[in-house]
């Protein structure tokens, strides 16, 4: 099954693509966002839940999202429209190295993204470069919450070396030049309520469509997902949304 349908299919009901719910998604947006007028860029937008809400929250505020998927894009086209912010939001579709903005942000975000740049260090140094003097980054990345057995490396998908615990992500961040002015660390039941709407989702739509050509692979997917974390990862894996600063440039 195409991996762009799928997620697109397993998002339906939760488009943020990360383990975090409503009331910390605002949070995150008010400690990253300008009070007045300002620029905000989303890098890997998705659906672009992100930008949406925001120019929702803040109306003296403009948008852009950057993502490689054209039916992601589609869609944050359309909530963009359907929520009244679509005069203020441009979206990109490349790579995230090879985009160029003819200026630069007082927001960057790029959370459950950095896989786009290669990594956590390569991410801030490119988020560096479009962020404006005095501006701030919301990072969101992966960690380890306690040491990772097998079952949770292959219920992931992952090497032990592409995470470090907690302290020691932020001490990363430190050292690459950034000071973290406020993170959240999602909870279990956030990650219980990605999880669950994820492989739901994908259940839903399979069962759904039972001749649909995909729908077995769907359901396929969505078990062995599920196995996954419940067998695997689940309470092993934590996420943090960093809300970050530059400390010297």
């Amino acid at each position: 099954m195409d991996r762009q349908l799928m997620s697109s299919i397993a998002h339906r009901n939760h488009p943020i693509a990360a383990p975090l719910d409503e009331a910390s998604i605002r949070t995150l947006l008010e400690h990253a966002l300008p009070r007045g007028e300002g620029r905000l860029l989303d890098v890997g937008c998705g659906f672009g839940a992100w930008p949406v809400q925001a120019l929702t929250a803040y109306p003296a505020v403009r948008a852009e999202g950057v993502d490689v998927s054209a039916a992601a894009l589609e869609r944050a086209e359309q909530a963009a429209k359907e929520a009244g912010v679509a005069d203020r939001l441009a979206l990109h579709r490349c790579e995230a190295a090879a985009y160029r903005p003819e200026h630069r942000f007082d927001a960057v975000l790029c959370v459950g993204s950095t896989h786009a740049y290669g990594g956590l260090v390569p991410t801030l140094a490119a988020l560096r470069e479009h962020l404006a003097p005095g501006g701030t980054a919301l990072v969101g990345e992966g960690f380890w919450e306690r040491e990772p057995d097998p079952a949770a490396l292959t219920g992931l998908g992952a090497e032990a070396e592409e995470f470090s615990d907690l302290a020691t992500t932020v001490d990363r961040v430190r050292a690459e030049g950034w000071t973290p002015v406020y993170a959240h660390v999602s909870s279990l039941r956030e990650w219980d309520m990605y999880e669950w709407s994820w492989t739901g989702s994908l259940s839903r739509w399979a069962l759904d469509n039972p001749d649909h050509p995909d729908s077995a692979a769907a359901l396929e997917a969505a078990d062995e997902h599920r196995a996954g974390w419940l067998r695997g990862y689940r309470g092993v894996f934590g996420f943090v949304s960093l809300v970050l600063r530059r400390t010297a440039d």
